[in-house]
């Protein structure tokens, strides 16, 4: 899984034209990792302001507006990549815009019997 990170005030501070040519050079980017059979799926994501954190304590869910966590980065998109190992995870991270005007965190999925196969 690689999750893009980045201020969330970035995109807003960039031109359309600027915003349009990182989108599609990530669609660009899924559409040639499809190619080589390595996509799995991917997508940006809406504003952190759009979130709901949803816990459960005593069998009750408490729902508040909002992150997880107040950091100065926020989760943008992710990418769901195969790779082989970390340095070909690491690879395909580095050749994601978001990495440009934030982070991407690679991390490995793990595998759970009985969930639902892919």
């Amino acid at each position: 899984m690689l999750l893009v990170r980045h201020s969330e005030g970035i995109p807003g501070s960039l031109s359309e034209t600027e915003r349009q040519s990182l989108l599609e050079e990530s669609i660009g980017l899924a559409n040639q990792l499809h190619a080589q059979g390595q996509y799995i799926d991917a997508a940006p994501l809406h504003s952190s302001s759009t979130a709901a954190t949803v816990k459960v304590r005593s069998g009750k869910a408490l729902v508040t507006d909002g992150p997880y966590a107040e950091t100065h980065e926020q989760v943008g998109g992710y990418f769901m990549v195969e790779a082989e190992n970390l340095q070909e995870a690491v690879a395909i991270a580095s050749r994601i815009p978001g990495a440009r005007i934030g982070t991407v965190e690679v991390r490995p999925v793990r595998e759970v019997e009985g969930l639902p196969k892919r």
